[in-house]
């Protein structure tokens, strides 16, 4: 049996924002089956909560920021990533500030610390959504393509008039390639459009330390890079955290290029806003067991509500 997951205990992790740079604290805390990830606001009066779901998703710009009426969260990716990485499913964080923390710029430090108190199965069957047929985004240069699949695959590819970046691509597959390869590739930026990004209220708390930032020329950071294709690799980092917000697990061949959190928004629309495109696959071994018809159906229809 495929059973949802919880941390074994609380991890508190301090940090400043990328864009913010506002200094921030987190708790992750263990939640009960069925609860999913939840964040919520310590700072913001009434504590309001803020379920990590596509549909809450407010802004995609050089980020994903997740909100409800009250408050928001945003820079989410990483974390979601990591909490995908270990294979967390309930989890409630509180967070005293709008964004989540930087810290080096991956999701490394998270999955780190996840792993370090450990992961425990709760005694509930997970349920993951199987997509049925084929559904395609595109957005100006940048395309998505997902395609039926037993699990979650992402294939990505960029293309970037860059000396250190080029053309890169990356396959990862769920259960398959390790995380700690995708973990510790760290988000990047362009020296010319730092003073612009901060006029824009962005990048404030951005640096060597937790970013790589290139020149016309290269990579200004001492030590370089992690991968030669580090870029193309936290891209698909960021997809993998991206698509955390389908609220279950997604089974899926996804094929990116040039995306960025946008296209990763708009493609989880695609596929939710039609219940023929997906089905609800039960937590019971993923072969040997699916959900009752009605059941199915009235699930689907849930999805397909909310649009």
């Amino acid at each position: 049996m495929n059973l949802q997951r919880t941390i074994k205990s609380p991890v508190t992790i301090k940090g400043i924002g990328v864009h913010s740079g506002k200094a921030v604290q987190m708790k992750l805390k263990p939640a009960r089956p069925n609860h999913g990830i939840v964040f919520v606001r310590t700072d913001v009066k009434g504590s309001p909560r803020i379920p990590a779901h596509f549909l809450n998703v407010m802004n995609t710009q050089l980020a994903t920021s997740i909100g409800c009426t009250r408050a928001s969260v945003s820079t989410v990716e990483h974390l979601m990533a990591a909490l995908a990485g270990a294979g967390v499913d309930n989890v409630l964080i509180e967070i005293n500030g709008p964004e989540c923390p930087i810290l080096d710029g991956s999701a490394a430090p998270f999955y780190q610390e996840i792993l370090a108190v450990g992961t425990e199965a709760q005694l509930r069957p997970r349920t993951v959504i199987a997509l049925r047929r084929k559904v395609e985004v595109k957005i100006n240069e940048k395309w998505a393509v997902a395609e039926p699949s037993s699990k979650l695959e992402i294939h990505a590819s960029i293309d970037w008039d860059h000396p250190s970046i080029g053309f890169q691509e990356y396959a990862y597959v769920d259960g398959v390639t390790p995380f700690s390869e995708l973990a510790s590739a760290r988000t990047f930026g362009f020296l010319r459009e730092v003073e612009a990004l901060k006029r824009m209220g962005f990048a404030r708390g951005g640096s060597l330390d937790n970013a790589v930032v290139l020149d016309d020329g290269g990579v200004l950071n001492p030590t370089g890079l992690r991968y030669p294709d580090e870029f193309v690799r936290h891209k698909v980092l960021d997809a993998v955290g991206d698509f955390k917000l389908a609220g279950v697990g997604l089974q899926a061949f996804v094929r990116l290029h040039r995306a960025g959190h946008d296209l990763h928004s708009q493609l989880m629309l695609t596929i939710f806003k039609d219940p023929n495109n997906f089905e609800i696959v039960s937590g019971l071994d993923r072969e040997e067991e699916r959900e009752p018809a009605h059941v199915r159906a009235a699930l689907s229809r849930g999805f397909a509500a909310a649009f």
